[in-house]
């Protein structure tokens, strides 16, 4: 596995996983409370995990179609 490949990937969903569960907590802090938080160690731990899951999750798909 490339590290250097795994990385950006890893940095790409980790950035976008972060954004959109920052974005969802406010909405729903919004909505739910009626003022503007931000959960940001939900937003934090969902990026690390996606970042990891999802890089190992489409190599192993891909080698299986191989």
């Amino acid at each position: 596995m490339d590290i250097g490949r795994w990385l950006r990937e890893f940095l790409g969903i980790f950035a976008l996983t972060f954004v959109v569960t920052v974005v969802v907590t406010l909405l729903w802090s919004l909505l739910v409370d009626g003022a503007a938080q931000v959960d940001w160690a939900t937003a934090f731990r969902f990026g690390i995990i996606f970042g990891i899951v999802v890089p190992i999750v489409g190599r192993r798909g891909h080698r299986a179609r191989s």
